[in-house]
């Protein structure tokens, strides 16, 4: 295409011309370079776009895509979104994580009371089937024949220990120790794993997270054969009318935290309960672990499978050791490990949810417990048979 040049003879005349100014200014917005008039007439050609980059050539067409400021808007918008439904979310979870954990205490209270129906008393703390202080079967085992489902768990020989071959057999290669009750576990545990064997790094224990009330801080002496004020108690058969206090009004179980720092054995341990916790500190012996508490649900001693009363729910009883503050728990000689040892414990009551700890009463009522619950109605709701007047938290 020839450019016209409207009788002008000379590139010059054509540009001062109004209708060359008007061409060149065309020209200009297309984004086309055009040659001399002269050039053109005597080359015929085409216009030269060699100069102008190959994007200058063309048209410029509307897009269908985003700017960097409508990305950005966008950006935030969902990140707010975000921000606003993750707390509901986690909120619903826990909700339902804290139900399971109610749904679990009262299935073992159940339990509980299917083992009276059958054998006409309620299940000890601890079993003793063996020589003293060898393998004591836990309240929450003797239960498990009991419990909905567990058929498998109805093989097991109570009359033999826990570490006995036989019962072992059932369950290669540690045994029933090692095995993991769904029923025993919150689900809010983030520590819920078994207990390693340090030889062969095999499974050899399993935690639990609900405790069995085995009294406010005495537990037991077998010199006297005669055990606390709890609902259950070590190597005694208790019956519904030893709950002078009325079943709905007893603390049967109540959740306590896997993997507790726990001092054992401790030989200067009062017989009155300490009014404080930090008077525990002074109390620590050389028998110490940063997780060796409630980690065997099989054994039948309460730094394993129950709580006192002797400090309300989550209340912090601290010890200092290696630059590290501990939450403890703590207990003179084991039961039945010495035969004329007294066992006193003060073996708090924790959990994983806010606010306070989910507990069951031997009627298999089920309630949240809150952790500002007065001490001495704490430990009313403890005894079974202490004649307090005390109102259940709703």
């Amino acid at each position: 295409m020839i450019p016209y040049t409207f009788g002008f003879d000379t590139d010059s005349q054509y540009r001062k011309s109004q209708w060359g100014a008007a061409m060149s200014l065309m020209d200009r917005v297309s984004g086309r370079l055009w040659l001399p008039c002269s050039a053109a007439r005597s080359r015929r050609t085409t216009p030269v776009t060699a100069d102008i980059p190959r994007a200058a050539t063309h048209e410029r067409r509307p897009t269908g895509g985003f700017t960097l400021v409508e990305l950005l808007v966008v950006i935030a918008i969902v990140a707010t979104l975000i921000g606003m439904l993750l707390p509901a979310v986690q909120s619903a979870r826990e909700a339902a994580r804290r139900m399971a954990c109610q749904n679990n205490l009262r299935q073992l209270c159940l339990a509980v009371q299917n083992h009276e129906s059958t054998k006409r008393y309620f299940p000890p703390s601890a079993a003793a089937v063996a020589e003293a202080g060898k393998s004591p079967w836990s309240g929450q085992a003797l239960i498990l024949p009991y419990l909905e489902g567990d058929s498998l768990f109805k093989r097991i020989d109570f009359t033999k220990p826990y570490s006995d071959q036989a019962n072992k057999d059932l369950f290669p290669p540690n045994g029933v120790a090692a095995q993991r009750v769904d029923t025993f576990v919150c689900p809010s545990e983030p520590n819920a794993r078994a207990v390693l064997d340090p030889a062969t790094q095999l499974p050899k224990y399993f935690p639990l997270n609900y405790g069995l009330n085995t009294g406010a801080y005495f537990v037991y002496d077998p010199a006297t054969q005669t055990a606390g004020n709890g609902a259950f108690t070590p190597f005694t058969r208790l019956k519904p009318g030893t709950f002078t206090d009325g079943l709905s009004k007893t603390l049967a179980l109540s959740e306590v935290k896997a993997f507790t720092p726990r001092c054992q054995d401790v030989s200067t341990m009062p017989t009155k309960a300490p009014d404080s916790p930090a008077a525990i500190a002074g109390l620590m012996g050389p028998n110490w672990s940063a997780d060796g508490g409630h980690t065997e649900w099989v054994c039948g001693r309460t730094l394993h499978i129950g709580f006192t009363t002797t400090f309300p729910p989550n209340t912090v009883v601290p010890y200092d050791k290696d630059g590290k503050t501990y939450d403890v728990d703590i207990s003179s000689t084991r039961e039945g490990v010495v035969p004329a040892a007294t066992t006193y414990a003060a073996v708090t009551s924790r959990s994983h949810h806010a606010g306070g700890v989910n507990s069951a009463f031997m009627d298999a009522s089920v309630r949240m417990i809150q952790s500002d619950i007065d001490p001495t109605t704490w430990r009313a709701l403890g005894s079974r048979a202490g004649g307090e007047p005390v109102a259940v938290p709703d």
